[in-house]
């Protein structure tokens, strides 16, 4: 099973801000999406990410004063990507491994979707099941 397959279940549709894209304005993004990351792009490329949880520690720091930020100041970069071609293990490895919950999905230099961890938990219990009703249906026919 690959990230490709992924892509197609879900559409690959992605949203994305600018770098000088205000905090309040990806705020009102993630609800209004009910998302928790969207990317951000410069000339048509991932340069950062950013998620609740970027938000929310800066907002430990700054306080309400993170809302007038800038995309660029709490962004993580630089933006760790999977190819469509990988496997749902490999990007859950990956996301285990880097403690991220979104993958954006490149193929030759081009964004092609992204994968949050809960679209890979999607997929592999959708993949336990029809393995389990593979499994039945053999003993039972045994």
């Amino acid at each position: 099973m690959g990230i490709a397959t992924v892509l197609k279940g879900k559409g690959g549709g992605v949203a994305s801000v600018r770098p000088d894209s205000r905090v309040s304005a990806i705020v009102d993004l993630l609800v209004q999406r009910r998302i928790g990351a969207v990317l951000v792009l410069e000339d048509g490329r991932p340069v950062g990410i950013v998620s609740e949880r970027d938000i929310v520690r800066c907002l430990a720091v700054k306080g309400g004063a993170v809302m007038e930020l800038e995309a660029r100041d709490v962004m993580t970069a630089p933006v760790i990507t999977i190819r469509p071609d990988e496997s749902v293990c490999d990007a859950m490895e990956l996301m285990t491994d880097r403690r991220i919950r979104h993958l954006p999905v490149m193929e030759s230099g081009a964004l092609v979707g992204i994968v949050s961890i809960g679209d890979l938990v999607k997929r592999r219990i959708a993949e336990a099941e029809q393995e389990a009703l593979a499994l039945k249906d053999y003993i039972a026919t045994a």
